[in-house]
């Protein structure tokens, strides 16, 4: 069978991000306090569960997103010209995308990186029906590396968009290495629209990654089943539990897999042992004030311009400008 050659390059990527697993949860299992990547949730039932999260009515961050993101996207987009490129970083289905891109009659090219393959081709797929004369590229990629570009869109103005909050799944210094990573890509003269999830009550911030429904456990548990499924591994998913705190020394949640008894688990001839209530800690998610947001922006080379927030100041996006 023949393959075309933006499904040859996917086919490697994958292959690649399948050994990148492996790598990531033999390591990530062996330290003190177990951890697993929370890049490694979206396979494609944890992007389906993810997006049922977003519609939970404990998980304020889409929604209040979404309403600052329509009230202010003509602003947003206003120095990206005719031409030029929008380039998300952690696309995922794209669903907020479209709001910026109703706002972009002129553009080029909508250059969409991400570590699901099915999610990049089911928006894909969907922005072909609904936009067929826009210029869609879909990269499997994981955007806390470099990403090369497409060679024919190098050149052009380019606007990068990194919504969600995603920034704060990343510590300040991982956070500080890709905002650098994005302004490299948006070279020369490039500009970002980036969400950040603001500091709010704690009681707040842990019933959106607690909801009542149990989506965010799924969720949680699901990456155990990934590595069951894609590492030949033995995880009994019913002796874990979900778990999310808020730290506030570090101002982030943390979700973490709670063992609920003494047992071990084989993953590719490796065997890990677990105690009644060790943990494995999957994810981080930072909270910020705007001034504290901007400072780590500077920190990586780019200069703070325009912030929207929704009237509750929940949530927070900002413009960043390379220049």
């Amino acid at each position: 069978m023949l393959l075309n050659p933006n499904m040859r390059e996917l086919l490697a990527e994958r292959f690649a991000l399948e050994d990148e697993l492996a790598s990531a949860v033999l390591g990530g299992l062996s330290r003190p306090q177990k951890t697993l990547p929370c890049r490694f949730f979206y396979d494609a039932r944890g992007s389906e569960l993810f997006e049922e999260i977003t519609r939970l009515p404990e998980y304020y961050p889409t929604r209040t997103e979404t309403g600052i993101l329509r009230a202010g996207a003509q602003a947003m987009v206003e120095r990206l010209p005719p031409g030029g490129v929008l380039i998300e970083f952690g696309s995922g289905s794209s669903l907020k995308t479209e709001i910026l891109l109703d706002r972009l009659p002129g553009l080029a090219a909508y250059v969409m990186i991400d570590v699901s393959e099915t999610a990049l081709l089911g928006a894909q797929e969907r922005l072909a029906r609904q936009r067929p004369a826009l210029d869609v590229r879909a990269i499997v990629g994981d955007f806390s590396r470099p990403v090369p570009l497409p060679e024919d869109l190098r050149a052009r103005p380019k606007m990068g968009f990194f919504p969600g909050s995603t920034i704060g799944n990343l510590t300040p210094s991982e956070a500080t290495s890709v905002l650098r990573s994005f302004r490299t890509a948006l070279a020369p003269a490039g500009h970002l629209i980036i969400g950040a999830d603001l500091k709010k009550d704690a009681r707040r911030l842990v019933l959106a990654y607690n909801d009542a429904a149990g989506v965010t456990a799924a969720f949680n548990l699901n990456l155990l089943a990934r590595i069951n499924r894609e590492l030949g591994a033995d995880f009994d998913l019913a002796r874990f539990r979900h778990e999310a705190t808020y730290n506030p020394r570090h101002g982030r949640i943390e979700m973490h897999l709670v063992s609920l008894s003494q047992q071990s688990v084989t993953i590719r001839g490796h065997r890990f042992a677990f105690g009644p209530g060790e943990t494995i800690h999957t994810e981080n998610s930072y909270k910020y004030t705007i001034d504290q947001f901007r400072e780590l922006a500077r920190s990586a080379g780019w200069r703070p311009r325009r912030v929207w927030m929704d009237a509750a100041q929940m949530f927070s996006v900002h413009e960043l400008a390379a220049s």
